[in-house]
């Protein structure tokens, strides 16, 4: 399977223009699918048979997995016997007849306007890290976009005098825009604290770590629950929190539901839909 696997993964980067995340995430999944076939002595894709695929489902069943990771896994597996399938490598389809367990979707947790008001105003004005956090909540709250995306944006992606930014990823576009509160933030961020943060470096990323790096999704994870643990906040803070209390906010204040999809970058407008019941 190994070099099926080497093969899909070129597709999705080169043909599907997914995203390195997406694409490692599905190699993952097929790693895990290949190893437990190998215990089983099937090393070529042809021995690849829909009993041993559901066996390998409730192997992962009994190791306890949760739900939507073996939702995730079945989508991954899918995915590469269809397309397998489309190059006829194999002439039968192993997977269609996978279900997937039904995944019990949680409301996502929201912020009231208080609250993302409080977060907002912990850091520090005082120094450059403080400056530097302050301008990234306030991009993350303004716009709603993913870690992913803010942590990716470049110095060319962001006009803060028309007041947008410009989001790539999986070889898609999308402009998003943002207050004029989040344009003096950005601005203040890049005249007062970036350079002093770079120590005499360059860099193409707009944010960047107190070591002159481009940031990382572990460090600002740590550094919003360091300030949700510093508002006194006894609800779970998290990069998804503020992008979801973004949207709800939208809707709860009267925004078309299809402008908000668009904001958000959602495919599907049932994803969306959900942030109309969080105040229910």
């Amino acid at each position: 399977m190994e070099r099926e696997i080497e093969q899909f993964s070129t597709y999705l980067l080169q043909e599907r223009h997914a995203s390195s995340n997406t694409e490692a995430s599905y190699r993952r999944d097929l790693k895990k699918l290949e190893s437990y076939l190998k215990e089983q002595d099937i090393d070529k894709i042809e021995e690849v048979t829909e009993v041993w695929l559901n066996s390998y489902i409730l192997y992962l069943e009994r190791e306890q997995c949760a739900a939507s990771s073996i939702s995730r896994n079945i989508a991954s597996i899918k995915s590469f016997f269809q397309y397998l399938c489309r190059i006829e490598v194999l002439r039968r389809d192993p997977s269609w007849d996978l279900k997937a367990p039904k995944v019990e979707r949680k409301l996502p947790e929201i912020l009231t306007m208080e609250e993302v008001n409080c977060l907002l105003d912990q850091p520090s004005r005082e120094h450059s890290k403080g400056i530097r956090d302050r301008a990234m909540l306030e991009l993350l709250y303004a716009t709603g976009i993913r870690v992913s995306e803010l942590i990716g944006l470049t110095l060319e992606d962001i006009n803060m005098q028309l007041g947008f930014c410009v989001l790539r990823q999986g070889g898609r576009e999308r402009i998003v825009s943002f207050r004029k509160r989040t344009a003096q933030a950005l601005e203040e961020y890049q005249k007062k604290a970036r350079a002093e943060l770079l120590k005499g470096k360059e860099s193409p990323y707009f944010f960047v770590n107190c070591s002159g790096n481009a940031m990382s999704r572990q460090g600002f994870w740590k550094l919003i629950k360091q300030y949700g643990n510093q508002a006194g906040m006894k609800k779970e803070i998290t990069p998804y929190t503020l992008r979801h209390s973004f949207a709800a906010h939208l809707l709860e204040n009267g925004a078309d539901i299809h402008a908000v999809q668009q904001l958000m970058g959602h495919s599907d407008i049932q994803t969306t839909q959900m942030y109309r019941n969080v105040w229910g």
